[in-house]
């Protein structure tokens, strides 16, 4: 309109960058077509129009919560002459008027955060991933914590439940490999590790969560039970590791490693990772950290068992052998997430592996190391033995005890498999007997004793019985006069 003062329609619709024919147009009739134009009115009626108002409005005023489509099927049902196509229309009408007339909605408030100040800490399933450890699924979940200012990250594998226990480690697994202390750790409510525990355990839980946070001079804090949005920004977290960790299966391949050593090395991995892509923010946030204790606090919990002539203690409805000579002795047992370690005193005396069980069912971990002295004593034990079974170190072993049983008297099978036992403890040939064995069952043929004590020899009992001869001592002054000469 400006050029239009001091030139031609033509000139100035060319000089404002349009077409001639809309420059006569606009000197005719400046309105734009959306200001001229009358809106569109309903080009059919209105399907719901003589239900919203009577029966839809009072509905979502009574019952606020109610679904769009729980309206529409019991609008269905009252009125079966409805047209199912008008599904869409009720709903969007409905999410109008909620938006004019509905409830307030929760609001979500960002929150500016400072470097060093929070740290996060939770657990999510990696049921789904389906990971398997020789063969065998695991059963697991990671704890994942995070820095909300800079992104770092750590994770660790944990075998069984949201406990303290897990969370004491993985926390300072954490807190150790990024070399500081945030001043704040919030974690979820923890509801899962005060399931099944009494007003006692719970109250001695939250002074051990309150003295482990005290250590590292952190403020514990928790968010809302039910609230996962308070704890966002690890919530938010777990789904993008967790994507990670699925595209480096599909990359790898496979889903099975060889050990639990080889998964948690495969993790670790993705997660520096994950780290390196913020090392600039991390090493500036690191600088805002506290500073590390001395050393760590307790992550394990601790409890005293006798052995008993089993040769073994029930701890946690599961029962773990030892060595017999410690039966009868007091026992201190620190119970870690995947570990059991056993002091007698202030001395360390084996690792075994932690075994869990679902609840009201009774489990064992036995080692036929520790009872096979005593069992080639006793063979006929083996027969009636309750946990037989579980004494096999493998499939072989045990396939083949049925087939002895079979063949043979019992005495006769259980000495011959009790012979068995004791050579592949003594003569460190677990593994290669046991294949063995495998061929003979599939041969259909028993073992050949005397052929295998050939085949893994020496026999330790057999071995020569070496006499050494010790010279007087004036041999000795004979020779160092002679050299002195």
């Amino acid at each position: 309109m400006k050029l239009r003062q001091t030139h031609s329609i033509a000139t100035a619709a060319v000089k404002a960058g349009f077409s001639v024919a809309t420059g006569y147009r606009l000197a005719h009739e400046p309105m734009l077509p959306m200001q001229r134009d009358a809106p569109r009115g309903r080009r059919r009626a209105d399907p719901i129009a003589d239900i919203f108002e009577n029966e839809i409005v009072p509905l979502l005023k009574a019952s606020p919560g109610l679904r769009a489509v729980a309206i529409y099927e019991e609008m269905r049902r009252r009125h079966p002459n409805l047209d199912p196509g008008v599904r869409r229309t009720m709903e969007r009408r409905i999410r109008s008027w909620r938006a004019v007339h509905g409830p307030e909605q929760e609001v979500i408030f960002r929150q500016a955060h400072e470097p060093g100040r929070m740290g996060l800490s939770d657990f999510t399933d990696m049921g789904d991933f389906a990971v398997a450890i020789a063969g065998e699924p695991l059963d697991h979940r990671l704890y994942h914590f995070r820095l909300i200012w800079s992104g770092f990250e750590h994770a660790h594998v944990i075998l069984g439940g949201e406990s303290y226990v897990a969370l004491a480690e993985g926390l300072q697994n954490a807190l150790w490999a990024l070399g500081g202390a945030p001043g704040e750790h919030r974690s979820d409510s923890l509801s899962a590790a005060f399931r099944n525990l009494d007003a006692e355990a719970r109250a001695d839980l939250t002074t051990r969560y309150d003295a482990l946070c005290e250590h590292y001079g952190m403020i514990p804090t928790r968010n809302n039970r039910g609230i996962a949005h308070e704890n966002g920004g690890i919530e938010s977290a777990h789904g993008h590791l967790k994507a990670s960790i699925r595209d480096a299966l599909l990359l790898r391949g496979s889903c099975n490693f060889d050990d639990l050593d080889a998964y948690r090395c495969f993790i670790e991995e993705i997660v520096a990772r994950k780290n390196r892509r913020n090392a600039v923010r991390i090493d500036a946030e690191r600088a805002a950290l506290k500073p590390l204790p001395d050393r760590r606090t307790r992550d394990y919990e601790e409890t005293i068992v006798t052995i008993t002539s089993a040769s073994g203690f029930t701890l946690r409805r599961v029962f773990y052998t030892v060595p017999s000579r410690l039966i009868g002795h007091r026992v201190r047992v620190r119970l870690y997430d995947d570990r059991i370690d056993l002091f007698l005193g202030g001395t360390f005396l084996l690792t075994l592996p932690r075994i869990r069980v679902a609840s009201g069912v009774c489990g064992r971990r036995i080692d036929y190391r520790h009872v096979i002295h005593s069992l080639r004593r006793k063979p006929m034990a083996l027969m009636r033995l309750s946990y037989r079974d579980q004494l096999f170190p493998r499939d072989a072993y045990r396939l083949m005890f049925e087939r002895l049983t079979d063949a043979m008297p019992e005495r006769n099978a259980c000495r011959l498999m009790v012979e068995l036992l004791s050579m592949a403890h003594e003569r460190a040939c677990e593994a290669e007997l046991a294949d063995l064995l495998a061929q003979d069952l599939e041969a259909n043929r028993l073992p050949d004793i005397n052929a295998l004590r050939v085949r893994f020899a020496p026999d330790p009992a057999a071995l020569p019985d070496v006499v050494v001869q010790l010279g007087p001592l004036s041999d000795y002054d004979a020779l160092l006069m002679g050299e002195a000469a």
